[in-house]
């Protein structure tokens, strides 16, 4: 799945008996993974993790063809805004498509127009006829893509799973690109090594067969949610506007939202500045960089292994603690110079990261009505992935003109100000929560 980068509601859902007590009953371990028991999620999960892992080398793949090219950093980042940017222009309609259209045929042709996209990039390298032009085209398709795929797929988990195993079905989804995170470039290096670029773009294509596949033999006489049909008649600015009208009017969406935009927008863009922290800050060169990447990676699947385990439903408070915690760890990255130390707090922003977002995630999709959950989740998607180009750009010029350490630190300090600001105002949020629990009992 190309995605770069995210509710429990006992009033709200109607499960059987026995199903609550299979829940209940799960111990130990394998309660990290209680939404597997639902067929349609497991199909879903599982072509996931395949699917991911190719993203993830394609992605280092795409990278190293670049700089192959070019030679240029700049066109580098140029390439990555073209990725995003249509996220951040679209998301927001393509959230209206999901709540008009089968959720289930729209994940189909995204990911079969993805495969697409893939497979000429491979023809392309592997014909060595690829130009720059060609993959900055390519990439802004995938932007384009990505901008119905992902506030989609968010959107279709609860269908899968039911609000009861939601907690737990958005930390699993957590957990695999994690995992991914940390397998997928570790085998794409060796196979650059070995075999060159144009593998990787082929085998990323292939990846997503097991993903069609699974939504294929989805049965969808078992999802839990569909769209009403009322509001499948409105015209799209119409759609939009409700959506946009229930964000502004629901105080714990409002306040999620903001707050996951600010801290998105200065916090979560270090990225951009880790390879100077590895060079410049802490001397450790390019392995050390790899650790330094690996122990975020380690961090974040704990974390959402632990959230898994947890499947506790929604509240503000926590969320917003997990908040402060990331800003704070980053701030204290920022100023270290100790590797060791740096490889402890990264994995600790790493966790506080995916606490912080898989918590919002969950939340959002709990309160949200069904008709209206593409629309917020399309909105959640901009604020979080969307603002990636602006995010790196600011970083990046921070960093430019005064080090990667002041740049991180400003980034965590306007970070912690919105953190900190959410938890003054929490109170209408929190009781928001409880009130849409009582309404989304009734849709």
């Amino acid at each position: 799945m190309h995605t770069f980068s995210n509710k429990e509601q006992s009033e709200e859902i109607v499960v059987p008996v026995t199903a609550i007590k299979t829940t209940t009953q799960r111990k130990g371990f394998l309660r990290a993974f209680t939404a597997l028991r639902h067929r349609n999620f497991s199909l879903f999960w599982w072509g996931q993790l395949i699917s991911l892992i190719g993203t993830w080398m394609q992605s280092i793949g795409q990278s190293w063809l670049v700089l192959q090219l070019t030679h240029s950093a700049l066109l580098l980042g140029v390439i990555g805004a073209l990725q995003f940017l249509p996220v951040l222009l679209f998301a927001v309609f393509g959230g209206v498509l999901a709540d008009k259209l089968p959720k289930r045929r729209v994940l189909l042709f995204t990911q079969s127009f993805a495969m697409l996209q893939a497979v000429i990039l491979w023809l392309l390298v592997f014909t060595g006829s690829v130009q720059l032009w060609h993959v900055m085209i390519l990439a802004t398709l995938l932007g384009t893509t990505n901008a119905l795929d992902m506030p989609t797929r968010q959107a279709f988990v609860v269908e899968m799973v039911g609000r009861e195993d939601l907690p737990n079905a958005v930390a699993l989804n957590s957990s695999i690109f994690n995992m991914a995170r940390i397998v997928g470039p570790g085998i794409g290096g060796l196979i650059i090594a070995s075999l060159g670029i144009a593998p990787l773009f082929l085998m990323n294509a292939i990846s997503f067969i097991p993903v069609i596949i699974g939504l294929t033999l989805i049965d969808i006489t078992r999802l839990h949610a569909t769209s009403r049909i009322g509001h499948v008649q409105q015209k799209t600015w119409q759609s939009l506007r409700e959506g946009m009208h229930y964000i502004r009017v629901t105080p714990s969406v409002l306040l999620i939202i903001a707050v996951i935009g600010v801290v998105s927008l200065f916090g979560i863009n270090f990225n951009v500045v880790l390879p100077l922290f590895a060079t410049d800050v802490l001397h450790v060169g390019a392995e050390g960089f790899g650790f330094i990447s690996a122990a975020f990676g380690v961090g974040s699947l704990i974390s959402a292994l632990w959230l898994a385990w947890g499947n506790k439903r929604p509240s503000i408070g926590p969320l917003l603690l997990w908040a402060i915690v990331f800003c704070i760890a980053e701030a204290v990255f920022a100023i270290s110079h100790l590797y060791s130390i740096s490889l402890l707090l990264i994995a600790a922003v790493g966790f506080a990261q995916i606490a912080f977002s898989a918590m919002s995630n969950t939340a959002l999709q709990t309160v949200t009505p069904d008709h209206l959950r593409g629309r917020v989740m399309s909105v959640y998607m901009v604020v979080f992935a969307g603002s990636t180009p602006i995010g790196n750009l600011f970083t990046g010029i921070l960093a430019h003109f005064f080090g990667a350490s002041i740049a991180l630190l400003s980034g965590a300090g306007l970070s912690l100000i919105a953190a900190i600001s959410g938890w003054i105002l929490r109170k209408p949020a929190e009781k928001s929560v409880a009130e849409s629990t009582i309404l989304t009992a009734h849709e």
